[in-house]
């Protein structure tokens, strides 16, 4: 196992340094240190929780909030939570370096927010705890996905995600385009979506969709973009995680890559977009999170007074329709501390419906349970996201391998602009295809 654990270690150490995997998050933050388990003056159960944002954020706050009231519930039970805040800052990569030192060192927090798509690889090499048999086929049923590898359970998630298309209205009605007739229930084409991005054209300042293809030092360009390969008909992997030849270099995943580069091609997206390019009225089009929708409701209202200024649009479908979806989970981690009845009891506590609600109302984002009230209106960008997320939505690739496909895709797309699709994916799929079978052979 510590082979395993040094070998998983050093692959994602490096891959954290070139990329920074960051979907979200910024700044450096900190929080109470001691040690998880450990009873302090007043008798009381320490459970630390260690968490990817700045304490200060608006999401850091939301986690405060409920561990505070954690404190409060279990005072007479002599429980206290204690958090952690290490965030992931842009081009950074902080967080994960200080999770797998902790692993290294045995010094890992009894509970931790990881990203959904490591699920596999921190699985692997030992970090997660299994927890299949804490938390109920009842409880499990109320969320929209879980944190399963090899089919054992080891996570639960703070918030679930969606994206889509944000459009400026104004610009839309310039160009004549009527998009009334697209929803989570009925998507554009491949094709319709080509035809609206060439009518744009003429009307933007700067390019007709910010696809964010620049976004590739990270996670963001994986999280957005890799709905279109699964769109196609494409797959990057196996079921069981371990191939990729076959899946990644497939014709139907060219054809999905195939998509995005004819957009650069055609001049309708570009990698010189700025980062409020959009916000600013230069481009029609923004593909993003469910995260944008405060930014819009309260900056940038020179161009963007009130709702009837901006829409969301699904992602288009091709073969199939699909979208993006997974973000942040909690875990029980495989520290030292054998016992983990305390710990159990915050993990229900920052899972639940409350808190569920609490943490999403100031992100922005979906509530991870389907038992939390959504009075959405028909119609609505959180309409479109939860139905989407409802009818399309897949998650990336399970594998134990992920931080390297995470790597490669951002080659790939960093590469469409002058490389040719087959010569690019079959690069990515031999280093994949590598690393999957040095990971297998470990034990």
């Amino acid at each position: 196992m510590k082979k395993l654990l040094k070998s998983i270690f050093s692959m994602m150490f490096a891959v954290v340094l070139a990329l920074g995997m960051t979907a979200c998050g910024g700044g450096t933050g900190d929080g109470g240190e001691g040690d998880s388990g450990a009873v302090d003056s007043e008798g009381n159960t320490i459970v630390k929780i260690m968490f990817h944002v700045d304490k200060s954020s608006t999401e850091g706050q939301a986690y405060q909030k409920r561990i505070n009231a954690f404190n409060n519930a279990y005072k007479d039970k002599n429980i206290k939570a204690q958090g952690v805040f290490k965030a992931r800052s842009a081009g950074a990569s902080g967080y994960e370096t200080e999770l797998l030192n902790n692993q290294l060192e045995g010094t890992l927090a009894d509970i931790i927010t990881f990203d959904a798509p490591n699920t596999a690889a921190y699985a692997k090499s030992g970090l997660l705890y299994d927890i299949s048999s804490l938390i109920s086929a009842e409880e499990q049923a109320k969320f929209y996905s879980l944190n399963k590898y090899e089919g054992k359970l080891y996570g639960l998630p703070i918030q679930e995600s969606s994206a889509g298309f944000y459009y400026n209205k104004k610009i839309f009605r310039q160009a004549g385009i009527d998009v009334s007739a697209f929803s989570a229930e009925n998507p554009w084409t491949f094709a319709q979506f080509k035809e609206v991005c060439s009518r744009l054209k003429a009307h933007c300042e700067i390019a007709a969709v910010d696809m964010r293809i620049d976004a590739t030092k990270d996670e963001t360009a994986p999280y957005l973009l890799y709905p279109f390969i699964y769109a196609a008909g494409g797959d990057f992997t196996s079921g069981d995680g371990y191939t990729a030849t076959g899946y990644y270099d497939s014709a139907a995943t060219a054809k999905g890559f195939q998509f995005i580069k004819d957009l650069i091609s055609s001049g309708y997206t570009s990698y010189a977009i700025g980062p409020t390019d959009f916000f600013t009225g230069k481009v029609g089009m923004y593909l993003s999170s469910g995260w944008t929708i405060p930014d819009l409701d309260n900056k940038y209202r020179d161009n963007f007074a009130s709702r009837d200024d901006w829409g969301l649009l699904p992602y288009p479908k091709d073969v199939v329709a699909a979208s993006a979806t997974g973000s942040w989970s909690y875990a029980i981690t495989n520290n030292h501390h054998t016992d983990k009845t305390a710990i159990l009891e915050l993990l229900k506590w920052m899972t639940s419906a409350e808190s569920s609600k609490a943490i999403t109302d100031a992100t922005g984002m979906i509530p991870a349970r389907n038992d939390v009230e959504k009075s959405y209106q028909p119609g609505s960008p959180e309409y479109t996201l939860l139905k989407q997320l409802e009818l399309s939505g897949r998650e990336r690739p399970v594998t134990v391998a992920y931080p390297t496909f995470s790597t490669t895709f951002n080659q790939v797309i960093a590469g469409l602009g002058n490389g040719d699709v087959s010569t690019l994916l079959t690069s990515a799929t031999n280093t994949l295809q590598t690393e999957m079978n040095r990971l297998k052979n470990l034990k």
